[in-house]
């Protein structure tokens, strides 16, 4: 479906709103005269129903929204409903509830119109009516998760939950946006942050809601699909930064162990170090070896589907990944552990089987089998979510090769 390029849609979804679907449509209508006196913009009201027995259905449409039947339970089911029911070029989803002013959405679309790609509503630096935020998710969640968020993605935004938002049609459509739950407002917003939109803000108010029932948001069920979903989207801080921690100490340790000789104990700062540490650090090694390789697939498969945009230094080192490179290093990893394992056992059995002193080393040399013996069918692995090729920089896109008519033309002048 094409975008239409001077419309609008005003989206909002509907679950038993039947107190205040009629004034927020009525709000809506007054935003799209606003748009069409000063940008000469078409619109429409979209109310996406989520299944409601209270009648909103029809409030909706005698305030003049179009409604639309979403059969998919969940907040993100019903926007995407909502949206695919449109052409409209700019789209704005608010809530239903009163608690946002759909007048408020008139600057973000001069700033869609402008260039921006997604244009977000603050709240904190807008404001904030007595009662219409609980404590907790003001000074709290909202907080914390903004700031996880800015802190995980290297972004700025300032209220990354508001659900006061606008979108061009066609940067929703590169989005390929899926979250059926509250979630669906983070991803939008990530996958725009990994997709390297351009992204505005304008502050907004945020009212008390006008219903009489509690809300459907649940703060700590729906703030942890958040962070959940954030940690999904962000496979350096979930899987890389841990891992290497991990390996830092179990390598540090290893070696620590291994130049202590024959001594029962390393003492290092009052703090003993024996053989039982050898296994400590093993398991650490083991452990982030694999988690490594968890990281570096979760990234391939976010290049594959699109989620991200690859850098340049990220190109570089994928095109060293590829599934031979990974059996050869595996393999000989493994060999080298071996090899230390049969000179043990040798030294073991022409001293006729005694009492066997190098435990530490034997750890090590079992350490690096495992890991060698990991990325061995890890390369398997990899390969696979490349798309079954043995080149692992096979899942990221062609770079963009396009040239403007203006350059073009230039190349073509005489020299």
């Amino acid at each position: 479906m094409v975008p239409h390029e001077n419309s609008v849609a005003i989206v909002m979804p509907c679950l038993n709103e039947a107190e205040t679907i009629s004034a927020c449509v009525s709000r809506a209508r007054e935003a799209l005269v606003l748009l069409k006196d000063e940008y000469q913009l078409t619109g429409e009201v979209i109310v996406a129903d989520n299944g409601s027995t209270d009648g909103s259905q029809k409030l909706a449409e005698e305030a003049g929204a179009r409604v639309v039947n979403v059969p998919q339970r969940g907040y993100g089911a019903a926007l995407i409903g909502g949206f695919a029911a449109t052409n409209a070029a700019y789209l704005v989803m608010g809530d239903s509830d009163c608690s946002y002013d759909f007048v408020e959405s008139v600057p973000m679309i001069r700033r869609l119109m402008d260039g921006a790609d997604l244009c977000m509503g603050n709240r904190f630096s807008g404001e904030i009516k007595p009662g219409a935020m609980p404590w907790k998710n003001r000074y709290i969640g909202n907080p914390a998760l903004s700031g996880i968020l800015r802190f995980l993605f290297r972004t700025e935004i300032g209220d990354a939950h508001c659900g006061l938002r606008a979108i061009k049609k066609e940067a929703l459509n590169r989005l390929n946006l899926s979250s059926t739950g509250m979630e669906f407002a983070s991803e939008m917003l990530l996958k725009s942050v990994l997709r390297k939109f351009t992204i505005a803000e304008v502050p907004i108010t945020l009212s008390p809601d006008g219903r009489g029932r509690a809300p459907h948001l649940n703060p700590w069920r729906d703030g942890l699909r958040h962070l959940i979903y954030m940690l999904m989207l962000s496979p350096t801080w979930l899987f890389l930064v841990p891992a290497l921690f991990l390996f830092a100490i179990g390598f540090a340790i290893t070696v620590l162990l291994q130049l202590g000789g024959d001594q029962e104990m390393v003492l290092i700062g009052g703090f003993k170090f024996g053989d039982h540490w050898a296994v400590v650090a093993s398991a650490s090694m083991v452990l982030a070896s694999q988690t490594i390789v968890l990281w570096l697939a979760a990234l391939m498969g976010s290049y594959r589907d699109g989620l991200r945009v690859p850098t340049e230094r990220a190109r570089y080192w994928l095109g060293f990944s590829r599934l031979q490179y990974w059996i050869l290093g595996g393999a000989s990893l493994a060999l080298i552990g071996a090899f230390w394992v049969a000179t043990i056992t040798t030294g073991w059995i022409a001293s006729n089987f005694g009492s066997l002193n190098e435990m530490r080393p034997l750890i090590a040399a079992f350490t690096m089998i495992i890991i060698g013996v990991q990325l061995f069918f890890s390369g398997f692995l990899l390969s696979i979510v490349a798309g079954n090729r043995s080149r692992h920089d096979a899942v990221l896109p062609a770079r963009e090769t396009a040239i403007s008519g203006h350059s073009a033309a230039a190349l073509n002048q005489p020299a």
